[in-house]
């Protein structure tokens, strides 16, 4: 029978860094976590998961969900060496119903730092295939399904439509600049640790070229090399700024660096071809008024995060459509899981009814080997085949609905009417048909019916 699943760990929203840390897992530790947990007699089943916010045990208990806890945090103190009193009060548990929904909203990145953010399905299929066999049919259908409702969720709602930081919505901006960016190139003024991301978010997003100038030489080329760029000399600043397409800027200056006089003699020499410029200095590298300039388009860091804040907040209306989206499929999980645990009775009944079929039907094909049967004969053995099944199939319930105590038995009569189907109220006048049961059993087979009267 199918264990409780259950969720333990701590994340963002209940641990700071420094207690995060305290558990955090490099990714060629996660196996051998995984491995340690399945040696506990409680855990049938597990993959942990372990990010900059969260560290997180899914599995399938083997009995109690309590005992399965109980071994995940302890393993957690075991493989981290840490405190349980630094930790523990941070950690969360949940069982059931709960922890396929908990799992449901992480994989969704419901339960993100920034909701919505694509990089969490992608964590928690590595996971997966780090935990290898500690995965079994149950966690994996879970896990399954978990990724299912997240598609459904990036499908059917606006949650991942945006950027929702700073960097990244610099290719939302020069997206709506260009159209596209295949084949554009990038400069980057200075050597901020803002602009650098910026700039990979615009490398992955198709630009065809980074240049980065800084007035140290060495700050540029180092720069240069962390973002897969070149670097070119600080002077000729005017040059580059009329070879770019999109601008990148960050240096720390006192005063603006991309002036007026500037950015004009510039505008005129790309004959007014569009140029982006997003300015993430604080104090600011650009001045104002160059946003007025034809064919210059100017963005500063508060430019940046109202588009993140308005991204946000389309997001979270878009988060209740989503959480609508989970609970329909946490319930259609729990349904499909509630299922499994009836599934040896099943399979039981199944084995148990067709040997029972199975046995009376070799003794008449033995009887009617043994003589010449008319067509007649064949028609009644077949006849008397069935109405013996059905005497044997039904000879256990009716001795339990009626050896069963008060109460007992009307539950167990509830049970089978609603197993079956039946429209018990057409039979409340009519008498025990147990006598004429044992009558057939005793004239199809011989020696029945001292059996049938002995009980």
């Amino acid at each position: 029978m199918t264990g409780p699943l259950f969720v333990v760990g701590l994340s963002w929203r209940t641990a700071p860094v420094a207690v995060r840390e305290t558990l955090a897992f490099r990714d060629e530790e996660l196996a051998a976590a995984v491995e340690s947990l399945r040696a506990s007699p409680d855990v049938a089943e597990a993959v942990l998961i372990s990010t900059c916010n969260r560290v997180e045990v899914y599995g399938v208990a083997r009995g109690d969900a309590d005992a399965a806890a109980a071994a995940v945090r302890a393993m957690f103190a075991r493989q981290r060496g840490a405190d349980p009193a630094v930790f523990a009060p941070a950690l969360y548990a949940h069982a059931g119903d709960g922890a396929v929904r908990h799992v449901f909203q992480v994989a969704s990145a419901l339960d993100s730092l920034v909701l919505g953010e694509a990089q969490i399905l992608g964590q928690l299929k590595h996971a997966r295939a780090s935990a290898g066999g500690a995965v079994g049919p149950v966690l994996g259908r879970w896990l399954e399904r978990a990724f299912g409702v997240a598609k459904r969720v990036r499908t059917e709602t606006t949650i991942a439509r945006g950027a929702a930081n700073v960097s990244s919505v610099a290719v939302e901006l020069a997206v709506r600049v260009f159209g596209e960016l295949g084949g554009k190139g990038v400069l980057v003024v200075g050597a901020g640790k803002m602009s650098t991301l910026a700039a990979r978010h615009l490398r992955n997003a198709g630009v065809a070229e980074l240049v980065v100038t800084n007035r140290s030489p060495e700050r540029a080329t180092k720069l240069a090399d962390d973002i897969d760029g070149v670097a070119r000399p600080w002077d000729r600043l005017e040059d580059l700024l009329v070879a770019a397409d999109v601008v990148v800027s960050s240096t720390g200056a006192r005063e603006p660096v991309l002036t007026v006089p500037l950015l004009k003699k510039v505008a005129k020499a790309r004959r007014w071809r569009p140029l982006m410029i997003i300015d993430i200095a604080v104090p600011r590298d650009a001045d104002p008024k160059i946003g007025k300039i034809e064919g210059v388009y100017l963005f500063d860091i508060d430019d940046l995060e109202k588009v993140v804040a308005a991204n946000l907040a389309e997001r979270a209306k878009a988060a209740e459509d989503a959480h609508k989206i989970v609970d329909a499929e946490a319930a259609q999980f729990a349904q499909w899981l509630h299922g499994q645990r009836v599934v040896p009775t099943i399979r039981a009944l199944r084995d148990h009814f067709t040997k029972v079929a199975d046995a009376e039907a070799q003794k008449v094909i033995e009887q009617l080997r043994r003589k010449e049967a008319t067509p007649d004969q064949r028609d009644e053995a077949v006849r008397r085949l069935a109405t013996l099944l059905v005497n044997k199939l039904l000879h256990q319930p009716q001795v339990a609905l009626k050896e069963a105590a008060p109460g007992e038995a009307e539950r167990l009569a509830e049970a089978a009417a609603r197993l079956h189907k039946l429209d018990v109220a057409a039979f409340h006048d009519e008498p025990d048909a147990a006598p004429e049961a044992a009558a057939v059993v005793a004239a199809v087979e011989p020696g029945a019916g001292a059996k049938a009267g002995a009980r």
